[in-house]
């Protein structure tokens, strides 16, 4: 009895076979067996020619649009690895602070070292500040172009100026050279120009770098080309692009400028956001193989300055689109608060030999700390002073300070000073006050 079965279904399968290369299997495929069909569809997979789809039969492809692009980033943001402080976000590595108080918002492996790329560039700009502020380089100064700051851009996909041998550009045109366009041969002229190799150069930037608190990072040379060793942290660059803000007021607009015209070429800037982020007025973009797509912001808004350091995502679309929502989370999600004015009076100090028995001390700037939403500024402040103080005392002369525990957790010393005149006491108030604390050993 088994054997007739299998012979039948054998024939089937046969009668199947030649009816499907007659074109007419359809319906009488059917009659086969499910355990037959099992059986034969791997051999199918590996040796059958696969059928052409009709254009009715394709899968319906969703439409690309800004719905189909939230949900992708949505999901990409469900599969990233947490902050560890603030929200997530896909870049590998973040850092935002607020610029006026220091207060770290966001931070994602903030002090890993990471290839810098062109973010790079900004310590060659900040040194290039340096010595124009000093009055060591004008704006007209000109440096000339080496072969090797020619060559560094010549069959690659580098960013560059277009500098030809020939050229002697100013120093106001490698600026936008470097900041607007991103050029690799205009980063190479002033390094040559500035210390005379760029070997020289990056020793330059990396005595300065630490000087001014960038504590994880090494540069090899000017523009940010892959190099071995070169490495510089999150953090690392939110520090030096509030620095570049605080210390040159005046030269950092070529930060915000969105073209550049040399050569005859004119260049956009790379920084998407200075014109569809409100408030963004800089820094500076960078891509290499190694460390992905990175991006380095700084926005104003309401006087309140924030910046961001984003690296490591996967395209210029991300970075973009990234850069701009955690721009408006961190000044949606966080504020400044005053703790203390200009002026107030923190504490009394004991005055020695004086009119007045204490003096206030005032703070003579404001304190601010930043807060996320929900959160109270509840700062804890302790004053330290060597008294009593002895008189005469003019106002504002400086007296200790006071050392403030943010909500954070960071402390932070801010100068103390006096904050009224005091004279110095009579004579027989002076006797009577060495009487009491020489003969009594008490003092006021």
């Amino acid at each position: 009895m088994v054997r007739r079965v299998l012979f039948r279904i054998d024939r089937l399968r046969l009668l199947a076979l030649l009816l499907a290369l007659a074109g007419i299997a359809g319906p009488v495929a059917g009659v086969v067996s499910d355990a037959c069909a099992q059986q034969a569809e791997p051999a199918r997979r590996q040796h059958s020619a696969p059928k052409p789809k009709a254009p009715a039969a394709k899968p319906a492809t969703p439409p690309a649009g800004p719905k189909a692009a939230a949900a992708a980033q949505a999901a990409k943001l469900d599969a990233a690895a947490p902050s560890q402080i603030g929200t997530t976000t896909v870049a590998r590595f973040a850092c935002m602070i607020d610029a006026e108080t220091g207060a770290v918002i966001l931070a994602k492996d903030a002090e890993k070292p990471m290839a810098p790329s062109s973010m790079a560039k900004m310590m060659t700009v900040y040194l290039l500040f340096e010595d124009i502020k000093s009055g060591k380089l004008k704006m007209d100064t000109r440096f000339k172009v080496s072969e090797r700051a020619y060559a560094i851009t010549r069959g690659t996909h580098s960013s560059t100026m277009f500098l030809e041998p020939t050229d002697q550009p100013t120093i106001a045109e490698l600026i936008q050279g470097i900041i607007v366009v991103s050029g690799n041969d205009a980063s190479v002229a002033v390094a040559e120009g500035m210390a005379g190799s760029e070997e020289a150069f990056a020793e330059r930037m990396n005595k300065r770098a630490k000087e001014i608190g960038l504590t994880g990072s090494v540069f090899k040379n000017s523009s940010g080309w892959p190099a071995e060793g070169q490495m510089v942290t999150a953090r690392d660059l939110a520090v030096l692009a509030m620095r570049t803000v605080r210390d040159f007021p005046q030269l950092y607009k070529y930060y915000a400028q969105r073209d550049f015209t040399f050569n005859g070429k004119t260049q956009a800037n790379r920084n998407l956001e200075l014109k569809t982020v409100p408030g963004v007025d800089g820094l500076k973009t960078g891509h290499t193989e190694e460390g992905g797509f990175g991006q380095t912001t700084s926005a104003i808004r309401d006087g309140r300055r924030l910046i961001l350091v984003l690296n490591g995502m996967s395209s210029m679309n991300e970075r973009a689109q990234e850069t701009a929502r955690l721009i408006e989370w961190g000044f949606r999600e966080s504020s400044n608060k005053t703790i203390f004015k200009a002026g107030d009076v923190v504490a009394e100090a004991p005055v020695w030999l004086g009119a007045q028995e204490k003096v206030p001390l005032m703070i003579p700037h404001a304190v601010l700390a930043t807060t996320m939403v929900g959160q109270t500024a509840q700062p804890r402040a302790v004053v330290r002073f060597d008294g009593p103080i002895a008189a005469p005392i003019a106002k504002g002369t400086p007296i200790g300070t006071a050392v403030v525990t943010m909500p954070d957790g960071r402390v932070i010393e801010y100068p103390l000073q006096a904050g009224a005149d005091v004279e110095r006491a009579g004579v027989v108030s002076r006797i009577s006050t060495l009487i009491r604390h020489y003969v009594l050993g008490w003092a006021s």
